[in-house]
């Protein structure tokens, strides 16, 4: 890998690089490479956070287990994920976090290669756990390099287009498994990784910077104990209540997760040295910032887990159900990178505040009929077509302004609380349309209690868009940010 140092967010280098008030600033053809290669981790991992799912039955079947034990391979990927995410920011910190993603994606990709040649279920569990703790620090860190590399003025395009090729993980991964899987084998589900993870890794050697390594600060161990353990928990138990499951378990996972993610936010302000510095949530605009990114992830998840019950009950077939679904998705990504550049050149606050209100107004229009009636299939398609693109011109702004908002030694800090914000935003929001619709005592009425819902967490993300800061953190603005944590 490149070992320069990473350079100071906020800051340019060479001429001509600062923006005049026509437009932003241009963005060198090494830092897009860098983004390409760090965004290809993502990819990988928010691919396989789906696809895997297509794999499940053809899986049981050659290994003639069960779908309770199989459904780990799903699972397992996911809180595996979790149980490495609280620490991504201080290994970044430790190590570099440049250093982190390589050594993250290696292991992902050879984590890939074992789970195409599993021999049984046990095998393919552990090699997927495996891949869920790379991939858990591999994203926080890639998005810590960007954040570093690129500088304030230009964080907003490369976060659009890096949220492109991001978003399109989920959109197409199930119809890419769905053609491995039924031309090939469920195996290259998992062995398509290797190659793009070797040509990932040779390119990082000369685009990739390892990062500054600061070996004096130490490893929280009661606080990676607390949140390593309680995330897990909460979003486990929150995933499988949002999959329909109100059993004990799942419940009492939840609960006790929340507790020890509580226990962790109290102790871990007192510490001198904590795994987390949460103190960065005293800042206005980084809290802004991630109450955003928070309730526009319940307000995605959740809405994703709705629709996909509630377009059945219309009468729509899985196919074009899928299709549907597919349109909101490719919304999303139409508009990561324009919304980017707006918000290189305006500021993530007047670009969020309208995504949200396009978010909740597209919510709340896919019900116009009526509980009991449905929009024609055009128009419910345009409608979740606006639907994505409020989501993407809502949640991207939102991530731009943490990083922007955090000073350059703690944006590995920052990557993980954002990450965190988004799967415990996604998790709950899950969760909570399920309990509202039972609630409601399902049907037409409950789906209709689930849409109003997701419309108020989509206004109340409007209302907290609207405390993001107007530009990039500057000067005056992180002295203001380093009295407030003192």
């Amino acid at each position: 890998m490149a070992s320069r140092s990473p350079r100071r967010p906020g800051s340019t280098s060479g001429s001509g690089s600062r923006p005049g008030r026509s437009g932003a600033a241009p963005i060198p053809a090494r830092i897009w490479w860098t983004a390409a290669v760090t965004g290809s981790g993502a990819f990988m991992a928010m691919l396989d956070s789906t696809v895997a799912n297509l794999a499940l039955e053809p899986v049981r079947a050659e290994f003639g287990s069960t779908l309770a034990l199989v459904q780990w391979v799903a699972t397992g990927y996911l809180v595996a994920g979790a149980v490495s995410l609280p620490a991504a920011g201080w290994l970044g910190d430790r190590f570099g976090h440049g250093r982190v993603w390589a050594v993250s994606l290696a292991v992902f990709t050879a984590a890939s290669a074992l789970c195409a040649l599993a021999t049984g279920p046990a095998a393919l569990i552990a090699a997927r756990a495996v891949q869920g703790l790379a991939a858990g620090a591999m994203v926080p860190a890639g998005q810590a390099v960007i954040a570093s590399e690129a500088g304030a003025e230009r964080l907003g395009r490369l976060m659009g287009a890096l949220g492109v090729v991001v978003s399109l993980g989920p959109a197409v991964g199930p119809a890419v498994g769905g053609l491995l899987v039924e031309a090939v084998s469920w195996r290259w589900v998992f062995a398509i990784n290797v190659p793009v993870g070797i040509a990932a890794l040779a390119a990082a050697r000369a685009l990739v910077p390892a990062g500054r390594a600061d070996r004096s600060r130490r490893l929280d161990w009661p606080g990676l104990l607390l949140l390593g353990c309680g995330l897990p928990l909460l979003l486990y138990g929150a995933t499988e209540v949002g999959a329909g499951g109100a059993a004990p378990v799942p419940l009492l996972a939840a609960a006790s997760g929340a507790v020890l993610t509580a226990v962790f936010a109290v102790t871990s302000v007192r510490t001198a040295s904590p795994l987390l510095d949460l103190r960065l949530l005293r800042r206005p605009a980084f809290a802004a910032a991630t109450a955003t990114t928070t309730l526009t992830g319940a307000a995605m998840y959740g809405g994703l887990l709705l629709l996909a019950v509630y377009l059945p009950q219309t009468g729509r077939g899985g196919t074009e159900a899928g299709l549907l679904l597919l349109a909101m998705g490719l919304g999303s990504a139409a508009a990561l990178y324009a919304g980017g550049a707006l918000t290189d050149r305006r500021g993530p606050r007047a670009v969020s505040v309208v995504g949200a209100v396009l978010l909740a107004a597209a919510t709340a229009a896919v019900l116009v009929p009526g509980p009991a009636g449905a929009l024609p299939t055009a128009a419910l398609a345009a409608v979740l077509v606006v639907r994505g693109v409020g989501m993407a011109l809502a949640q991207m702004p939102a991530v731009t302004a943490a990083y922007g908002a955090a000073p350059p030694e703690r944006v590995g800090d920052a990557a993980t609380l954002v990450t965190i914000s988004q799967r415990v935003g996604g998790a709950l929001g899950s969760a909570g349309v399920v309990l509202v619709v039972v609630a409601g005592g399902g049907g037409p009425q409950g789906y209709a209690i689930g849409f109003a819902a997701l419309t108020a967490v989509a206004l109340l993300a409007a209302l907290t868009a609207a405390a993001l800061r107007r530009g990039g953190p500057g000067p005056a603005a992180e002295s203001r940010g380093e009295r407030a944590d003192r």
